[in-house]
C-alpha cells in the first residue's frame, strides 16, 4: 500500500493543476489506508503525518487559481522588491565579493532544475578547516547513511531514505563537539519558520525541497544548494551531503536528538560553515547568522544600556512574535566560572527563545540552551514542566515537559543576566528596499577620527514613517585570517562542552577575539551635505563588532538627511559594505554631496621644536602655522585632525597678513577658530571670509605634544595653503629676559642693553607680548574682527617702542626701528626706516604678530662708540590715553645671521 503511494505522490511532483491535485488526493487516501493497516504505533504515526502532509499540499492546491503555478521564491521570504537598478559599478563589487576562502558564491539568479540532483554522486571539493579539538575526534567526511550504521541507532527498513528529511517526533537540535552555538541558536529559534508546512521559507532557501509543502527532500546525487544572504545579496552555496564523522560517540555537526536520522539541519549548516570558512567557526553572533541564513534584517539590543526601555521593548517584541514577524536569540556576556555555577548560564554564548509567554503581568521567555549537555537556568521560575499558565499548548491534566536544555526565565532576569537581545525582522514588515553598494578605501589614521572621508548618503522620504538603515560589511578572506592569528580557534576550544565553567583564563575570549575585526555604527544628521564632525546627530548607533548594525530611524516627509558610515579599529585597508533602507514608502537616496567644492589636505606635525602649546604658552609662536590666500570672499573650513584621540587641539584663522602669529592671540585677532580644544578632531567654519591672506595656526592645548596631523581647508574657490617658516629659520635665536609692563606707574620706562657682535653680522630684533592670562576653553566662532571666535579671553595690548640705536644722546644714529603696525593685515612686512633718523619710532601696540624691526648689521666696530638696542614704554596714564592698557610683559628676541653678545638691561632715565 505505501509503495503505490509513493507512486501517486511521485506523479503529483511532476504533474500541475488538477492533475497534480488528483494524484495528490490519491496519495494521501492510499498513505491512510497503510496507517491503519500498520502492525505498530511508530510506523502507524510516520504513515499519518505523510497524509496530513499531502493534505496540506491538496488543500493549497485547491485554493490556487489555475495556471498559477509554483508559489514564488519572493513570497516564500516575503521580500520587498527592489527600488533600484544597480548600475555596473555596483554589480562588479557583488560579483567581486562572491570569492571566499577558495569557493565561489555567485549572486542568486533563478533556483536550480530539480535535474541537477540526480545522476552520479556529486562530490565538493572545498576544504572545510577544522579546530584542533575536532581533528583529535574526526574520522573521515563520509555520507549521511555511512554515518548512521556505525551509530547505535538502526537504520529504518522499507521507508526508502526519507527518514533523512523527515521528523518522527518534534524538533530538538543540539551541538556538540562543534562550538558554533550561534547557528545552532539560529537554527533552533527560526524552526518555526523553517520546519515544513504551507507557510514554511525552507522552500526558497534550500534544494530539492518540495516547493507545496516545505519538506526537504533527499537528492539521489548527495547534492544541495542553498539561497544565503551574505555580501550584499542572496547567493548560491553548493555543498555535497558528507559530514565530519567522529571516532568518539561525540557529534561534529548539529543532531536532533528525537530524530537522530534527520540531516537537513546538519546540511544547512555546513552550507553556512563553507562561507564563514570551516568547522573552527570563527565566532559570530545568532543575529549575523540568521541574516545570512533567512535573509531577516537583523537588530542588536544592549540590554544593559540605560537608554533601553524594557517595558516598550517586551510589547514590541511580543506583539511581533505573535504575528511571526521575528525571530528572538540571546547572547551572554563574559562570566566567571563561579558566576556560571551559580546563575546556570555559560558565558560568551548564544541561546534559542522558543515561546514568549504574559499571563496576568508575568512576562517569560522560553529559552534553550543549544549544547547538548549544557547548563540550564538555575534561578527563581525556571521549570522542566510547562503548565497551562506558561502555555496554551499545555492543561492542568496534561502538563507538557520541557526538553532538557530549556528553561523558562522571566523577561527581568533575562535583562539582568543576558547582554544582547538579537532580533531578526520580517523584510515583509516595509514595502519598499534599496540597497547601495560600494568600496571604502580606509582613510589615514591621522584623519580617521573625522569623518572626512567616510561613505555618507543622502535620504529624503516622500511620507512619515519608520525607515530602518541597514549597514553590512562583506565577509572577506582576511578577516577570518586575523581572528585565527588572535586565537579564534583557542578561544572556540576553550569553551568545553562537557564542562563549559573549565574555559581558561589564559585563552583569549570571544568578544576580544571578535574585536579584532574593528567596530562600525551609524550616524544621520539634518541636511543633505557631506559632513566632518560627529557632533549633534539625530540619531547616533552604538559601535557594534557585529558585520551588521542597524539604525532603525522615524523619518519625517520631505526632510533630508545624511546617512554616514562610523567605523573604529577597522584593520584591513579596504573593505566592501552594502547600505540597505527599508521603508513604507519611496525613499530618494544618493551618494551626499560635498557642502564646499574644493578641499586641500596639508599634512604636519607636532615635533620637539614645533609643539608649542595654546595661545598663553610662552612658545605658542612654534606651533605650525599656514599662509592661507582665499581669492575670493566666500564660505571656509579648517579641518585639523590627529590620529591621537586623546590629544586636544585647536585651529584658529588669524588677522596676520599670513605672517607667523608670534603668541598673545585674543578673540579680536581671531577671525574663525574652532572653539573648545576638542580631542582628536577640531573644526572651524564659517558662512563667509573676505577675500586675503591670512594665518592658520594648529595647536595643542599643552605644549610638548607630539603627534603628526591634516589640516584641511575646504572652500568654494581654490585657495593657496603653504606653511609659513619659522621666525628664526636658517638664524640664530638670542633671547633677552623679559621686561615687566610700563603700564603699572606713571611714569614711561624705558630699557636699553648692549648689543656687539664678533664679525659684521646680519640681524632684527622681534618683540612680543607675554600673558599669565590662560585660555578659555570655550569660545564662539565668528567671520567678523570684532567678534570673531577665539581661545583666550579678550585681552589689551601693550604699547612700546624699539629702536636699534648706534650712539648715545642727541648725536645718535637709528640704525632700525618698529613703527609699522603688524596688527595690520593688508600692510608689507617690508618698510622703509630711514624715516627713524628724523627722531625715532612712534609708540605703537605690540599686536598678534609682535614689533619687528627691518633687519640691519651689527659690525664689530660699533663697540667703540655703542649699539644699544632701546624699548620704551609710556606710563599708565598715556596707556589710557592711547585707550590702551598694559599687558603683562615684553619679551625681546635678536634673530642674526652669526653669534651676537648682549649686555644686561639697563633703566635710562
Amino acid at each position: 500500500m505505501e509503495a503505490k503511494a509513493k507512486e501517486k505522490e511521485a506523479l503529483a511532483s511532476k504533474a500541475h493543476g488538477k492533475e497534480a491535485l488528483d494524484y495528490t488526493i490519491a496519495a494521501a487516501e492510499l498513505y491512510m489506508k497503510a496507517a491503519q493497516a500498520a502492525s505498530n504505533q511508530e510506523e502507524k504515526r510516520r504513515l499519518s503525518r505523510k497524509c496530513q502532509s499531502l493534505i496540506s499540499k491538496a488543500e493549497s492546491l485547491k485554493s490556487r487559481p489555475a495556471g498559477s503555478g509554483v508559489v514564488a521564491v519572493e513570497k516564500r521570504l516575503q521580500i520587498p522588491q527592489q527600488g533600484r537598478s544597480l548600475p555596473t559599478s555596483e554589480q562588479t563589487i557583488l560579483l567581486r565579493s562572491s570569492r571566499l576562502h577558495g569557493s565561489v558564491f555567485p549572486p542568486w539568479e533563478s533556483d536550480p532544475d530539480s535535474r541537477e540532483f540526480s545522476g552520479d554522486p556529486f562530490g565538493d571539493t572545498s576544504e572545510f578547516s577544522l579546530s584542533a579539538r575536532q581533528k583529535s575526534v574526526f574520522s573521515g567526511w563520509k555520507r549521511p547513511l555511512e554515518i548512521l550504521a556505525q551509530g547505535a541507532s538502526p537504520i529504518p527498513s522499507g521507508q526508502g531514505h526519507e527518514f533523512l528529511m523527515e521528523v518522527q517526533h518534534d524538533y530538538d537540535l543540539v551541538q556538540d563537539i562543534t562550538t558554533d552555538c550561534s547557528v545552532v541558536a539560529s537554527l533552533c529559534a527560526c524552526m518555526r519558520h523553517l520546519r515544513p508546512g504551507a507557510k514554511s521559507i525552507l522552500p526558497a532557501l534550500m534544494f530539492p525541497t518540495d516547493s507545496e509543502t516545505g519538506q526537504p527532500k533527499v537528492s539521489t546525487s548527495g547534492k544541495y544548494v542553498f539561497r544565503m544572504f551574505f555580501n550584499g545579496c542572496f547567493r548560491k552555496v553548493i555543498i555535497d551531503d558528507r559530514l565530519p564523522s567522529s571516532s568518539t560517540d561525540r557529534t561534529l555537526y548539529v543532531v536532533d536528538r528525537q530524530n537522530p536520522g534527520l540531516i537537513w539541519p546538519a546540511l544547512m549548516e555546513k552550507a553556512y560553515l563553507k562561507v564563514r570558512g570551516g568547522y573552527d567557526f570563527p565566532g559570530s553572533n545568532s543575529g549575523t547568522d540568521l541574516c545570512a541564513i533567512t535573509g531577516w534584517i537583523p537588530q542588536q539590543l544592549f540590554l544593559q544600556s540605560d537608554d533601553l526601555d524594557w517595558d516598550r521593548t517586551w510589547t514590541r517584541v511580543k506583539k511581533a512574535y505573535d504575528y511571526g514577524d521575528v525571530v528572538i536569540t540571546l547572547g551572554t556576556g563574559r562570566l566567571s566560572p563561579g558566576e556560571e555555577e551559580t546563575l546556570g548560564l555559560a558565558g560568551e554564548h548564544d541561546y534559542a527563545v522558543l515561546d514568549m509567554s504574559e499571563t496576568s503581568g508575568n512576562r517569560r521567555l522560553l529559552v534553550k540552551n543549544p549544547w547538548c549537555n549544557g547548563l540550564t537556568w538555575k534561578g527563581v521560575g525556571s521549570s522542566e514542566v510547562v503548565t497551562s499558565s506558561s502555555s496554551p499548548h499545555a492543561t492542568e491534566d496534561h502538563p507538557i515537559k520541557l526538553k532538557p536544555g530549556s528553561f523558562w526565565m522571566s523577561f527581568d532576569d533575562v535583562t539582568q543576566n543576558f547582554e544582547s537581545l538579537y532580533l531578526n525582522w520580517n523584510p515583509n514588515l516595509f514595502t519598499h528596499r534599496q540597497d547601495h553598494h560600494f568600496v571604502w578605501q580606509i582613510p589615514d589614521p591621522v584623519i580617521a577620527e573625522s569623518f572626512a572621508h567616510n561613505p555618507q548618503y543622502s535620504m529624503t522620504a516622500t511620507a512619515d514613517g519608520s525607515t530602518w538603515i541597514l549597514l553590512s560589511r562583506h565577509f572577506q578572506d582576511d578577516e577570518l585570517g586575523i581572528m585565527r592569528r588572535h586565537g579564534a580557534a583557542d578561544a572556540l576550544d576553550s569553551l568545553s562542552i562537557s564542562s563549559p565553567t573549565s574555559s581558561s583564563s589564559t585563552s583569549p575570549t570571544l568578544a576580544e577575539v571578535s574585536g579584532k575585526l574593528g567596530f562600525m555604527s551609524i550616524y544621520i544628521f539634518a541636511g543633505d551635505k557631506r559632513v566632518q564632525l560627529g557632533a549633534n546627530p539625530v540619531y547616533r548607533g552604538a559601535f557594534v563588532d557585529s558585520p551588521q548594525t542597524l539604525a532603525p530611524f522615524e523619518a519625517r516627509a520631505g526632510v533630508s538627511y545624511t546617512i554616514v558610515v562610523a567605523a573604529q579599529d577597522l584593520p584591513l585597508p579596504k573593505y566592501s559594505l552594502t547600505l540597505s533602507f527599508f521603508s513604507r514608502g519611496p525613499l530618494t537616496v544618493a551618494p551626499a554631496q560635498p557642502a564646499l567644492r574644493h578641499y586641500t589636505g596639508i599634512k604636519g606635525s607636532w615635533t620637539r621644536r614645533t609643539a608649542g602649546g595654546n595661545s598663553a604658552s610662552p612658545d605658542y609662536v612654534q606651533n605650525p602655522q599656514y599662509n592661507l590666500t582665499l581669492p575670493r570672499t566666500g564660505p571656509l573650513s579648517l579641518l585639523l585632525c590627529t590620529a591621537r584621540e586623546d590629544l586636544p587641539i585647536h585651529v584658529a584663522l588669524v588677522w596676520a597678513g599670513g605672517r607667523r602669529v608670534p603668541g598673545g592671540v585674543g578673540n579680536r585677532d581671531i577671525v574663525v577658530a574652532s572653539g573648545d580644544y576638542r580631542r582628536g578632531c577640531a573644526l572651524a567654519e564659517t558662512a563667509s571670509v573676505d577675500a586675503g591672506t591670512y594665518t592658520v595656526v594648529c595647536s595643542t592645548f599643552d605644549p610638548g605634544c607630539l603627534a603628526d596631523f591634516v589640516l584641511r581647508v575646504g572652500s568654494d574657490t581654490p585657495c593657496a595653503v603653504t606653511l609659513v617658516p619659522p621666525d628664526a629659520a636658517g638664524q640664530l635665536r638670542t633671547r633677552l629676559p623679559d621686561l615687566p609692563s610700563g603700564a603699572e606707574g606713571r611714569e614711561k620706562r624705558k630699557w636699553r642693553v648692549g648689543v656687539s657682535a664678533p664679525r659684521l653680522t646680519r640681524a632684527r630684533i622681534v618683540v612680543t607680548a607675554i600673558s599669565s592670562i590662560m585660555p578659555t576653553i570655550g569660545g564662539s566662532s565668528g567671520a567678523s574682527r570684532s567678534g570673531g571666535g577665539g581661545t583666550t579671553t579678550p585681552r589689551s595690548r601693550p604699547i612700546a617702542r624699539v629702536s636699534v640705536e648706534y650712539g648715545t644722546g642727541p648725536n645718535r644714529t637709528f640704525l632700525a626701528c618698529t613703527d609699522h603696525d603688524d596688527h595690520n593685515p593688508n600692510q608689507s612686512n617690508t618698510r622703509n626706516n630711514s624715516h627713524a633718523t628724523a627722531g625715532g619710532p612712534e609708540f605703537r601696540e605690540v599686536g598678534v604678530n609682535g614689533l619687528r624691526t627691518g633687519e640691519f648689521d651689527i659690525d664689530p666696530r660699533f663697540s667703540q662708540t655703542g649699539l644699544w638696542l632701546v624699548v620704551e614704554q609710556p606710563g599708565a596714564y598715556q596707556q589710557q590715553a592711547l585707550s590702551m592698557n598694559g599687558g603683562d610683559g615684553l619679551r625681546v628676541e635678536v634673530l642674526s645671521e652669526g653669534p651676537v653678545h648682549v649686555g644686561v638691561w639697563e633703566t635710562v632715565d
